[in-house]
């Protein structure tokens, strides 16, 4: 009897762990399932090139004419499709060029999520760009400024760190900054170009001509918009003003220095011809993706 009790119960345990088995591998199976179903979902979503797209909103607005900037028009669709499906931004702009009425639209869109200053400063953010593909598009190709840092006195972010630290390689020797970057209202000279990120002045002090070209040169060589600024210019003294392309949190007026930039102008207001050293333009992710 004692024994039979004892199989009983045995079988009782095998019963009831097949049957537990069978229900955790049947959740495991629902869960990979659903795992699975939810990567299709993103993979069949159409993918918005956040480079491509930063770069149009930089040059579009500045251009005399309709001009598609090359390799954006697909990602700046699917940007202005969402816009216009929140009643940002009405049908006849939505065209793959990421002008004014689109840049104010994306501004509206970042102050409906409660961004103000350069949060909301009508250039896509990873965190926005991500938050209006919801259901509509995923992004990549992400790009960001980083974090703040400091840099001979002066605030800079990370972004422009890495590159004014590659430019004092490409030159062999330090750069000084003169001004930095966050700087709103700091130099009135500056024109607003310093409020935001990105944007740095370099001392060029004792400097030959020749140097001062050079340290331009490689300024854009790393993927910023940079030229020698003189006296006559303007009310400031000898220096090199370089403005990071695609920095996120560039100031309105430097985003329409580094848009002017890729036109062939000299960034300043009276929109001349570029007087800097011709190079090929090229962003500070192209660059570390070619060296």
């Amino acid at each position: 009897m004692k024994m039979t009790r004892t199989r009983a119960a045995i079988t009782g345990l095998l019963a009831a762990f097949t049957v537990s088995g069978g229900l955790a591998s049947g959740a495991v199976q629902a869960s990979a399932t659903v795992q699975a179903s939810a990567a299709t979902s993103a993979a069949a979503l159409p993918a918005v090139d956040m480079e491509a797209t930063v770069l149009a909103a930089q040059i579009d607005p500045r251009r005399a004419d309709d001009t598609l900037t090359p390799g954006a028009k697909a990602s700046v669709l699917a940007v202005e499709r969402a816009l216009q499906a929140r009643n940002l931004l009405d049908a006849r702009w939505v065209d793959g060029y990421f002008g004014t009425e689109t840049v104010s639209a994306y501004a509206a869109y970042q102050r409906s999520l409660g961004y103000t200053g350069l949060a909301a400063n009508g250039m896509p953010g990873t965190t926005s760009l991500t938050k209006l593909g919801q259901n509509r598009f995923t992004v990549a190709h992400k790009i960001g400024p980083g974090a703040k840092v400091q840099r001979n006195g002066y605030t800079v972010d990370a972004r422009t760190q890495a590159m004014l630290t590659e430019a004092e390689r490409l030159l062999g020797f330090k750069l000084v900054l003169s001004q930095g970057s966050y700087n709103p209202g700091g130099d009135s000279s500056s024109a607003g170009t310093h409020d935001g990120g990105g944007v740095v002045d370099i001392s060029v002090t004792g400097m030959s001509a020749a140097t001062r070209t050079s340290v331009a040169r490689a300024l854009r060589q790393v993927g910023f918009a940079a030229w020698v600024r003189n006296p006559n210019q303007g009310d400031w003294p000898w220096h090199v003003h370089a403005a990071a392309i695609s920095d996120t949190d560039l100031s309105t007026q430097a985003q329409h220095q580094t848009g002017d930039y890729y036109l062939g102008l000299n960034g300043l207001a009276n929109r001349g011809p570029d007087d800097g050293p011709r190079i090929a333009i090229h962003t500070w992710e192209e660059y570390q993706r070619t060296h």
